[in-house]
C-alpha cells in the first residue's frame, strides 16, 4: 500500500484546541472511509484521555513488558532511545470505541524523559554513531505501526512547545495544520512560528545530508512537510445556525489580526522553505491561504457531553445528550452545523493531500 500520510497538529501556543481538533478531524476522516491512526505525542496525554476516557492512573492499562509488543508510544521508542539490541516493532494500537476505522497509539507521560536525549541526538548524531538511530526512530515507529494496520492517515497531536520532540515530528511529517484561537497571543505565536520553522527546516536539510544519519537503521526521512492551513476555534457567532454565520465584532477583530499575521509573516516564511503546496492547489480545493481551513465556533454546552461520551460534538446523539423536545431540536441544529463544518474541512484535507 501507499505510505501513510502523516499530518502534524502543531502550535507552540497552548489553549488552541489542538487535541480536540486532531480527534474531531480524525473521526471525520474515518467517517469518510479512511483508516486513521491518532498518535498522542503530548506527554500530557490529553488525547489518550479524551479518546479512551482514562482519567486516573489506575485506569491506564497500556504499560507493557520488554518481552511483549509495545502498547504505548514511549515503550515503542524504547529500542532506539535506550539503545536496546532489538528493532522497533509496531505498537499495539487501540480501536476507538464507536468509530470503525479510527485507532489511537496511546501516549505516555514518560515520553517527556526522551526530550533531552533527542535534543542531544539532534546535535551529535551527525558525528557520533551512538546516536544515529534516534532521530529517525519516531517516523519509523509511526510508519511501521500504520502499515501494520493498513492506515491511510496518521494524525499526530503535539505538545505546546518548541522542544526537540516537536521539531523532529514536524520536520518528518508529510503535512501540518496550525490550530489557533482568536486572541492576541495566537497572533504573536504566528510571528514566532515564522521565525522558528525556517531554522528547523535548515536543521532538517542538514540532517538529511548526513552520511551517518542516512546509514542508520532508521534513516532520517527526506521529506518537506506542507502547510495545509489553519483552524481557528472557540469564537462566538453573530447568530445561531448556518455554517456561514460570522464571528461577533469583537472576535472578527482577532480573525483579521490572525489573517494579517499569516499573510505578512507565516506564509512568506513557509514559501521560502518550500513548506507550501502550489497556490493553485489551495485555490482548487477551496482552502485559500488568505483564509482558514476551518472556522469552528464555540461548542457551548455540547463540549461537556462530548468529553463525557468520548465523541466529537458532531457525532452526538439524542441518547448521548439526554434532552428532548425543542431543547434537543436546537441542540441537534448545532450538531448538524458542526457536522457540516468538519465534513467540509475533512474533504479539503483529503483533496490537499492527494494533490
Amino acid at each position: 500500500m501507499a505510505r501513510p500520510h502523516q499530518i502534524a497538529f502543531f502550535n507552540h501556543k497552548g489553549g488552541v484546541s489542538k487535541t480536540t481538533s486532531a480527534f474531531n478531524i480524525g473521526w471525520k476522516l474515518a467517517e469518510l472511509g479512511k483508516k486513521v491512526l491518532l498518535i498522542d505525542c503530548d506527554p500530557q496525554c490529553n488525547l489518550t484521555g479524551l479518546v479512551l476516557d482514562y482519567k486516573h492512573e489506575d485506569e491506564y492499562n497500556f504499560e507493557g513488558r520488554r518481552d511483549q509488543p509495545p502498547r504505548n508510544i514511549r515503550d515503542g521508542l524504547s529500542p532506539a532511545f535506550d539503545a536496546r539490541p532489538v528493532p522497533l516493532t509496531p505498537v499495539q494500537v487501540q480501536v476507538v470505541p464507536a468509530r470503525p476505522g479510527l485507532f489511537v497509539m496511546p501516549g505516555h507521560v514518560g515520553l517527556s524523559e526522551n526530550e533531552n536525549t533527542l535534543s542531544i541526538a539532534h546535535e551529535l548524531s551527525a558525528s557520533l554513531t551512538a546516536f544515529q538511530n534516534i532521530p529517525g526512530s519516531l517516523r519509523k515507529l509511526f510508519d511501521i505501526t500504520a502499515d501494520a494496520n493498513d492506515i491511510d492517515y496518521t494524525i499526530v497531536d503535539m505538545s505546546p512547545s518548541l522542544g526537540a520532540l516537536n521539531q523532529n515530528i514536524l520536520c518528518t511529517s508529510d503535512s501540518f495544520i496550525v490550530p489557533m484561537a482568536p486572541d492576541f497571543f495566537s497572533a504573536m505565536a504566528i510571528r514566532s512560528l515564522a521565525r522558528v520553522l525556517p531554522k528547523w527546516r535548515a536543521w532538517s536539510q542538514k540532517a538529511g545530508q548526513s552520511e551517518i544519519l542516512q546509514e542508520a537503521d532508521y534513516p532520517w526521512p527526506t521529506v518537506s512537510p506542507k502547510y495545509l492551513g489553519s483552524i481557528v476555534q472557540n469564537y462566538r457567532r453573530r447568530s445561531r445556525g448556518g455554517q456561514e454565520a460570522r464571528p461577533t465584532q469583537a472576535y472578527q477583530k482577532w480573525f483579521d489580526a490572525l489573517n494579517e499575521a499569516k499573510l505578512t509573516y507565516l506564509n512568506p516564511a513557509l514559501k521560502s522553505i518550500d513548506y507550501l503546496l502550489d497556490e493553485d492547489i489551495y485555490e482548487r480545493t477551496n482552502a485559500s491561504l488568505s483564509g482558514f481551513l476551518l472556522e469552528i465556533p464555540d461548542f457551548n454546552s455540547l463540549i461537556a457531553v462530548s468529553q463525557i461520551v468520548s465523541k466529537p460534538v458532531f457525532a452526538l446523539t439524542q441518547a448521548d445528550i439526554g434532552s428532548s423536545g425543542i431543547v434537543f431540536e436546537a441542540q441537534d441544529k448545532n450538531i448538524q452545523d458542526f457536522n457540516g463544518v468538519y465534513e467540509s474541512g475533512a474533504n479539503k484535507i483529503i483533496a490537499l493531500t492527494n494533490g
